[in-house]
């Protein structure tokens, strides 16, 4: 593995906390080029199993949307392809999250020739060693572009996101033991899709996205970057209860897809993604190629600060998930500028 050490110069300085320096390491790449895949990672006794699902192709039409499935296992110097996600048509915008020693998909939507989509109910599940994904429940409202998070390692909550025409204020949550699904209390900031982030003893924060606004007129509907960020704390005696709060948005402004996830320090963090929304081309909602952004930065639930830890060595967009283990952050594929579907896999260190 090759190794890099990116020494970051100081970009601004947020709250008083200064950016220092990320720590990226190299893995080997995806077999195919991907974006809009759903990852995650299972940790065992041997180490760590990297898993990736579905998403885009280089081509970026309907025809390039994926079914495949992959996975990394630990000390491995290439991808092994499991069997193809279930169901006849590849996906875009699928959740990925793991718990009880398994690797979790949750829906995604399909496109058809002539650009109609369809949310996709399914939930599949896959341990390390297991040949490919099997069917285990059905989502109640399908959602896709959600927020997946687990909490306690057994109840994973699928936040606001898309359902087939719109935007939804729902909580859905799967208990992975009992394989019931119940509603938690509902998402309180505008609906989205394409929102980020994370969830840590817990804590939970989840900022931007995309929001809908409906015209008085009989004017089109626009989807309009959201700035808002909330963060919510899940009631100990009742997991499906979540005291909502709106915090102050991040630095800068607010992003489509970012990389997400929460870690062992009480953070939310967040990489890449874009400031101009766009359809799963790359190509934004108002007709403009969207850029990735580089930027790497963090929320403490605990202190209630925002951190800048430094910039990626390219910006990347289109991600449906930032893995964590052990203090380092995974990325799997994703966009690249100008909106080149890549292989890339690497993961990256930030300062305490």
């Amino acid at each position: 593995m090759r190794r890099l050490l990116i020494i970051i110069a100081l970009c601004f300085t947020v709250t008083g906390i200064l950016a220092k320096d990320l720590e990226i390491e190299t893995l080997p790449g995806l077999p195919r080029a991907l974006s809009n895949n759903a990852v995650t990672l299972v940790e065992s006794a041997d180490g760590v199993y990297l898993f990736s699902f579905l998403g885009l192709g280089s081509g970026k039409t309907w025809q390039d949307i994926s079914s495949a499935a992959f996975v990394l296992t630990p000390a491995a110097s290439q991808w092994t392809e499991l069997s193809p996600v279930p169901g006849e048509e590849g996906r875009l915008a699928a959740s990925a999250v793991s718990a009880g020693g398994a690797a979790w998909l949750f829906g995604g939507y399909t496109v058809a020739a002539d650009g109609s989509e369809k949310s996709i109910a399914g939930v599949y599940r896959v341990r390390p060693g297991e040949p490919g994904l099997q069917w285990v429940t059905d989502m109640p409202v399908p959602v896709e572009d959600s927020v997946i998070l687990v909490y306690q390692d057994r109840f994973i909550y699928l936040i606001s996101g898309w359902h087939d025409l719109g935007n939804v204020n729902l909580v859905q949550v799967l208990d992975t033991q009992d394989l019931v699904w119940s509603q938690a209390t509902p998402w309180p900031g505008a609906p989205v899709f394409g929102h980020s982030g994370g969830i840590s003893e817990g804590q939970l924060l989840i900022c931007d996205g995309v929001r809908i606004q409906y015209p008085k007129d009989d004017s089109p509907r626009q989807f309009l970057p959201s700035d808002e960020c909330w963060s919510g704390k899940i009631n100990i005696d009742n997991h499906r209860r979540i005291s909502w709060r709106q915090v102050p948005a991040h630095p800068g402004k607010s992003r489509y897809r970012m990389a997400a996830t929460g870690d062992a320090d009480q953070r939310v963090v967040f990489a890449g993604g874009s400031v101009n929304p766009y359809n799963f081309n790359g190509v934004g909602y108002d007709g403009v190629p969207s850029d990735a952004e580089k930027s790497v930065f963090s929320f403490n639930l605990e202190t209630r600060q925002w951190k800048q830890h430094g910039d990626l060595p390219h910006g990347t967009m289109d991600h449906r998930g930032l893995s964590y283990s052990k203090g380092w952050y995974y990325l799997v594929g994703g966009m690249h500028d100008p909106q080149k579907v890549v292989t890339d896999v690497y993961r990256f260190r930030i300062d305490p």
